[in-house]
């Protein structure tokens, strides 16, 4: 190599060690890349409890306690409401008398039969007497029988006064306020366990073949910004003739954090694998209409990019399908990344 080559090269190497290194992006990156993934169909869905129920005053008073507001967790057995005894108590004490009245009536015409059969034994008495006297003293038995049974039904109905709970559970509605008047058939509480829960879905007809070929599902929550791997689902055997579709029932783990009933929810049933370009859904920026993504470059430049996005992956995925190249990487912190090109743009 000629000297004037060789001082070229060391000019280079100095000039090298000389600049400053580049400090690289004050945030995390992930590469857009291919991956095989469940290929799903999405259900809108929503979330029901299995165990839920309203529980119903089954006697007539005024309602003077009640214990848990919405929102509240009951356990089983505990009061919950409790409605005025008085009229209830009162009727369980008149049908207690009429068990008192009822049993001295049954002493006496046992002893009478007792006596008359005495009697004719020792040939006083007719046998029409006998028949009577034992007639009277079974008719004694049933009336003592039938007021025993009343003073049960009595105390049945007086111990409905205090309602419990069938169950432990979250308050989900009060229908009643203290000092309302209560009457048989009146909703006064309604309750749902929050540790057995499941998503109901319509699918379309044609497409339960599919469903049934794989049975795995996984749930989506998009309030929530989480996934959550069914247990298991049931097609119900029935058909809405007017839309044409079947109610799938999708179980979910015990004790699901953070889902209550009645809120949206999409089920995806798995149909197949695919290979799709994914990066992590929480690289993406929604401004107004736009969606976008910021793309670190080779030399830590940062872009601004809008990207066509399908539908949702498991642990956090999206697919793209316009937009990006595989290999390309996305800031995973958008606010941070626009705050890096706008500084950067600054300083220029």
């Amino acid at each position: 190599m000629s000297r004037p080559a060789l001082s070229l090269v060391f000019s280079v190497l100095i000039l090298a060690f000389a600049l400053p290194a580049r400090a690289a992006v004050p945030f995390a990156t992930a590469p857009a890349a291919y991956r095989e993934v469940d290929q799903t169909y999405a259900a809108e869905a929503l979330v029901e409890a299995v165990s839920q129920s309203t529980v119903a005053a089954q006697i007539a008073g005024r309602i003077v306690e009640i214990n848990f507001d919405v929102g509240d967790y009951v356990k089983k057995g505990q009061v919950i409401v409790r409605i005025d005894p008085t009229e209830a108590s009162q009727a369980l004490a008149g049908s207690q008398a009429q068990v008192a009245q009822a049993q001295a009536l049954l002493q006496n015409a046992r002893a009478n039969y007792e006596r008359t059969q005495q009697l004719f034994n020792q040939k006083f008495v007719s046998q029409a007497a006998l028949d009577r006297a034992l007639s009277e003293f079974k008719a004694a038995q049933a009336q003592a029988a039938a007021s025993r049974a009343g003073a049960g039904q009595a105390a049945t109905t007086r111990s409905f006064a205090t309602v419990v709970a069938p169950y432990g559970g979250v308050v989900a509605a009060r229908h009643v306020e203290l000092g309302e008047m209560a009457v048989p058939g009146k909703p006064l509480m309604t309750g749902f366990d929050p540790r057995d829960l499941r998503v109901v879905a319509n699918i379309p007809q044609y497409k339960l073949g599919e469903i049934r070929q794989s049975p795995r599902a996984a749930v989506e929550f998009p309030s929530l910004g989480k996934w959550v791997q069914a247990t298991g689902f049931t097609v119900l055997p029935a058909a809405d003739v007017k839309t044409h579709t079947t109610r799938v029932r999708i179980d979910l783990p015990e004790n699901t954090r953070d889902i209550i009933p009645g809120i949206y929810a999409r089920a995806h049933f798995t149909v197949g694998k695919a290979k799709k370009l994914l990066i992590p859904a929480a690289a993406v920026l929604h401004r107004g209409e736009v969606t976008a993504v910021y793309v670190v470059g080779a030399r830590d430049e940062v872009r601004l990019r809008q990207v066509r996005l399908g539908e949702a992956a498991a642990e956090g995925q999206i697919e793209v399908l316009a937009g990006l190249m595989p290999g390309e990487a996305v800031a995973l912190e958008p606010v941070k990344a626009g705050i890096y090109l706008k500084k950067g743009a600054r300083d220029q």
